[in-house]
């Protein structure tokens, strides 16, 4: 039993009984008030104030230490709202490893989905389960930290909605995993990799776009959505290169085939493809499952031999399996910022399509182009069998209903 002069007896649940109230203070007050109210109280109690402070208040012998040290020294003037001094505090995480965020997103890579409507991003690794993959590369990291560089990085919180139909296929995470390592191979060999999409179709014409802008007064649209009010449709086909975070965006007029997916992808390439890859020999396209560049539709095959054939590139194709597209770069890149670049913007004609879409950027740098493509793209097209003994398609080891590999012909 220590002899203080206030009566105190010698356990740790008697001094916090005894001193309510000081616990009670205590707990209104912000980091610097509380240091030193904890070491004024300390003062009070003379020699072993100190010990007897932090066992009541449950603080650290160190941080009356700074509180006493403050009281001695004149207390500095910190400007309002502040309890520390400008720059005091540990460095983030970030800070003192350069490497962390880019290790962080790295892992994220193959794991990432978005809500293609908007800004959204999640994936299904817990912060616990990542930090413990930096870990394991070097990284001094904790899960919080890892929260906190999350919500830096744009990824939120998702809760269960009750919306698919049937089971997930049991080869999911291994196709994602296949898809993942595909790429880092093209990315070796310095090859282009390209993720593809068709954007919801839209209405041409005075019609409401949900979403605000800044104006000095309401834009009036229709009332209804009536079909005779359509003066058109759009139909974004995109094809966003990962690697230098550029995007194409094909917009049609007429139907979502997988002749003009094709096309669409022909034009990325002669607008913007082979001026950044000059010297390739092989082209990566990741792609969902359906519509119009669903795997085994014939006329997809046959237009990407004949792209192919034509640029002299072997073309590989990995398909998403179904239900997983949002896992698509596309959705989350491209897609996401131009629904929010139009969002409460009527979309009367399609030199406004263009124009909006052209205009879309973000603070990472996407640039991206568009093009009005006014083809007619007739639907139930045939291809009989004698065209696709032209196709060299070769299936890869895993799933050669997801992977494959379109030859090219050689030229003589």
């Amino acid at each position: 039993m220590f002899a203080c002069g206030c009566g105190l007896c010698d356990s740790d649940a008697a001094l916090q009984l005894l001193h309510h109230r000081w616990r009670t203070l205590f707990s209104l007050l912000n980091e610097r008030q509380g240091r030193l109210y904890a070491a004024e109280k300390a003062l009070q109690l003379g020699q072993e104030g100190a010990r007897i402070v932090a066992r009541i208040l449950g603080l650290s012998a160190r941080t009356i230490e700074r509180g006493l040290q403050e009281w001695q020294h004149g207390l500095p003037s910190l400007g309002p709202e502040r309890v520390r001094r400008q720059g005091g505090g540990r460095p983030s995480s970030a800070d003192t490893d350069p490497t962390l965020v880019r290790t962080l997103e790295a892992l994220l890579d193959e794991n990432t989905a978005g809500d293609p409507m908007s800004l959204l991003k999640w994936t299904h690794k817990s912060s616990r389960t990542l930090a413990a993959a930096l870990q394991r590369q070097g990284h001094e990291v904790s899960h919080t930290t890892v929260t906190h560089l999350l919500h830096e990085l744009g990824y939120s919180l998702r809760r269960n909605v009750k919306a698919l139909e049937g089971e997930q296929h049991p080869d999911r995470d291994a196709q994602f995993r296949y898809l993942h390592e595909k790429a880092k191979e093209f990315v070796r060999l310095q090859q282009p990799i390209v993720s593809v999409d068709t954007k919801k179709k839209e209405k041409l014409g005075e019609f409401a776009n949900p979403g605000q802008q800044w104006a000095d007064e309401d834009r009036l649209v229709n009332a209804y959505d009536f079909p005779s009010l359509v003066e058109g449709t759009v139909i974004p086909y995109g094809a966003y290169d990962e690697q230098r975070n550029e995007g194409f965006v094909n917009v049609g007029t007429s139907h979502d085939t997988s002749e003009f997916a094709v096309v669409s992808i022909r034009q990325w390439w002669q607008w913007m493809g082979r001026r950044a890859y000059p010297h390739a020999t092989a082209v990566l396209i990741t792609a969902d499952n359906g519509g119009s560049n669903r795997g085994h539709n014939r006329l997809w095959k046959l237009g990407l031999q004949r792209f192919a054939d034509e640029y002299q590139l072997d073309v590989t194709v990995c398909h998403f399996p179904t239900g997983t597209s949002k896992w698509n770069k596309i959705e989350h890149r491209l897609f996401a910022f131009v629904s929010m670049n139009w969002r409460g913007e009527p979309l009367t004609s399609y030199e406004t399509v263009i124009q909006l879409i052209n205009h879309t950027t973000t603070s990472q740098g996407l640039h991206v182009e568009a093009h009005l493509d006014e083809r007619l793209y007739k639907t139930g097209i045939e291809v009989p069998d004698k065209d696709m003994e032209s196709v060299q398609r070769e299936g890869h080891a895993f799933h050669p209903d997801w992977n494959y590999t379109i030859r090219h012909h050689r030229k003589s």
